[in-house]
């Protein structure tokens, strides 16, 4: 049997730090809301640093988004969480320029091994949000990730209420942003945060 001891000292392991980032688009606010929300579990698991990032408009030249210091960010990563409204069936515009900037990354692997996820926001209880997340995962497979689904079941919380396990669906339309997505909607993106960062520290250790 082989025995495995680790011999390093409290205090080398205790710097040993988990990074995990948010990267979202939101149109209207509403995305922006379960980002923080997801940033929020994420935050809340020892160890685990979270950053959360916004798509900004002003980065996308002609069609193209630049920004290689949040790009640099999330290469710094040890987990990307993606985040963006579902529009027409698919990932906001802006978001896909986010991913195609992304190229660069994809031909060098070095995203290879990172842990993902995703989230997204629509009107209605469907409109058609799985397209969404299958994109996102796809983005995520394209890169060489892991990738973290949804493990919780629907509950009386509300939590997964509208049962989706490649990821978090929120249901938001024209309401506030302080209306919508409801507190069960945050709290199903809490717990993916939670998840997300537990894991990867695991992963990582």
């Amino acid at each position: 049997m082989l025995l495995i001891v680790d011999f390093a000292p409290l205090s080398q392991k205790q710097k040993i730090m988990t990074t995990v980032s948010i990267i979202y688009f939101s149109g209207t606010g509403h995305t922006a809301k379960l980002a923080e929300a997801v940033a929020k579990g994420s935050s809340s698991v020892a160890g685990v640093k979270t950053n959360l990032i916004a798509i900004n408009g002003a980065d996308i030249v002609k069609g193209r988004y630049a920004n290689n210091s949040v790009l640099a960010q999330l290469d710094a990563s040890d987990a990307i969480i993606f985040g963006t409204p579902t529009y027409m069936g698919g990932p906001a515009a802006q978001f896909k320029a986010f991913a195609d900037a992304t190229a660069e990354r994809w031909y060098h692997r070095a995203w290879k091994d990172k842990i993902g996820a995703g989230f997204t926001v629509s009107n209605g209880p469907s409109g058609d949000k799985l397209s969404t997340l299958h994109s996102l995962f796809t983005l995520a497979a394209q890169h060489g990730m892991i990738w973290v689904g949804f493990s919780e079941t629907p509950n009386e919380k509300g939590v997964n209420r509208l049962s989706s396990y490649s990821g978090v669906m929120a249901l938001a339309g024209q309401e506030p942003v302080d209306v919508a997505p409801n507190e069960a909607d945050k709290l199903t993106g809490e717990i993916l945060g939670q998840r997300v960062a537990t894991i990867t520290a695991k992963f990582k250790s």
